[in-house]
């Protein structure tokens, strides 16, 4: 077994390649904080290099880039946190799995001057998912959320008003009328349970009733109205193929691309979408003409009576309870999470900010024509189950509404939330 890696030898690599292109070396007194991100295309490091350069010496922010995919970079985190690793100064964290990491004590508490200012600065749905048990355990870095995008000609052919809320009943019969496919994700992956969960949300329910009680005492709530409706739509988009034959392969990427071509019509799916569009404009993959036919709205309804919950993403940073600097790295993170930087990386990553005043910025609005859309779903935006349990709930979904033509409303809501309970009371494996 490989030993798990010293806060010195974590830190030391990646600080050493740095100062290799600064040329110099900080005081040895200075303290290196350790930032655990997720991949992306080298913005965090860009702004650690700038707040390590505004710190003027009271520390220096060496990035550590955890697994692609979030799951992985879930098991390290816990790993590291459980085992005391003092270099957990700061990590980028998934929303869905801050509840894990709070209730055993593993996240240091946010400072009040901290709390004040991120709640003063942070878009509603975005502060939903850095609390737990109605404490702020984590800062909002960037937050994401859903869209429906649509092709305007289809809209059109369909008699679709998109100027006001539709339902998915609607999108469906419009798919069905103009012989289109509906771009959505039906992987066994975490992107089913991004769509069950807004579903669920868009009906007026949550799939958990009290997340805050043990696990034998959790109690799901997919067999509800709300949840059959959620498990109707599913299942009708599976069973007649209005998801495409790839359907149950289809994440996020695929979706995009099933947009893009010829039979796209509506779509759910995350920002990345506009900037990978028109790079694939540009470089000649797709027609010149094709940005002018897609146009963008909130997430659909799940019923028309209930205003949608589109899905909450995005990254909060948290401070390990173990980490030798707290003070210094909330410092760091106040830095990092600045309007400034959010901006920044909105227009240099596609990864919306948290903090609404960055949707003023003129660079953004040029680049994100639908940043006003995308600034209203997070006031609506909910987020996936907060539990400790999350893991479990999710994977246990996964496998019961993958793929999307197995989905059975009158069955599948029951017998998943018979299933989850049963492997939350250690009565059958996942």
């Amino acid at each position: 077994m490989r030993s798990r890696p010293t806060r010195r030898a974590t830190a030391a690599s990646v600080v050493a390649a740095a100062l290799l292109l600064a040329g110099c070396a900080p005081a040895e007194d200075t303290p290196t904080l350790t930032w655990y991100t997720n991949p992306d295309d080298g913005g965090q490091a860009k702004i650690a290099q700038q707040c390590t350069d505004a710190a003027g010496g009271r520390y220096t922010i060496a990035t550590s880039m955890l697994p692609n995919d979030a799951a992985s970079q879930r098991e390290q985190l816990t790993r590291r946190l459980a085992a005391g690793d003092t270099s957990m100064d700061i990590m980028s964290l998934d929303p869905p799995f801050i509840p894990e990491l709070a209730e055993p004590g593993f996240l240091a508490p946010v400072p009040e001057h901290v709390q004040a200012g991120a709640r003063e600065n942070t878009l509603e749905g975005a502060l939903a998912g850095a609390t737990w048990k109605d404490t702020m355990v984590t800062v909002p870095f960037w937050a994401n959320t859903q869209l429906l995008w649509y092709r305007k000609s289809v809209a059109e052919r369909a008699g679709l008003d998109m100027t006001r809320p539709v339902t998915w009943d609607q999108l469906i019969e419009a798919a069905r009328a103009t012989d289109t496919q509906l771009g959505v994700q039906g992987a066994r992956a975490e992107s089913m349970m991004v769509w069950l969960n807004a579903l669920v949300e868009g009906g007026g329910e949550h799939i958990i009733e009290d997340p805050a009680v043990p696990a034998e005492q959790v109690r799901t709530r997919l067999d509800s109205e709300a949840g059959r409706k959620a498990a109707e739509i599913i299942s009708t988009i599976g069973r007649e193929g209005l998801g495409s034959p790839g359907l149950p392969t289809q994440a996020e990427n695929e979706s995009m691309l099933l947009f893009q071509g010829s039979t796209g019509s509506f779509m759910v799916n995350w920002p990345f979408v506009w900037p990978a569009t028109q790079a694939s404009v540009a470089a000649g993959a797709l027609p010149a003409s094709l940005p002018e036919d897609i146009g963008w709205t909130v997430y659909p309804r799940t019923t028309a009576d209930h205003e949608a919950a589109p899905p909450l993403g995005g990254i909060n940073l948290g401070v390990g309870a173990q980490s030798e600097h707290p003070d210094l790295a909330w410092e760091a993170v106040q830095c990092i999470t600045s309007a400034e930087h959010q901006t920044q990386y909105f227009v240099e990553n596609g990864n919306p900010p948290a903090n609404p005043a960055s949707y003023e910025d003129p660079s953004v609005t040029e680049k994100f024509p639908m940043a006003d859309t995308i600034r209203q779903s997070l006031e609506m935006a909910a987020p996936r189950p907060q539990t400790p349990y999350y893991n479990e709930v999710s994977t246990a979904v996964q496998q019961r509404y993958a793929p999307p033509s197995d989905v059975d409303p009158a069955t599948t809501p029951a017998a998943a939330d018979t299933f989850i309970q049963d492997v939350l009371r250690g009565e059958r494996l996942l």
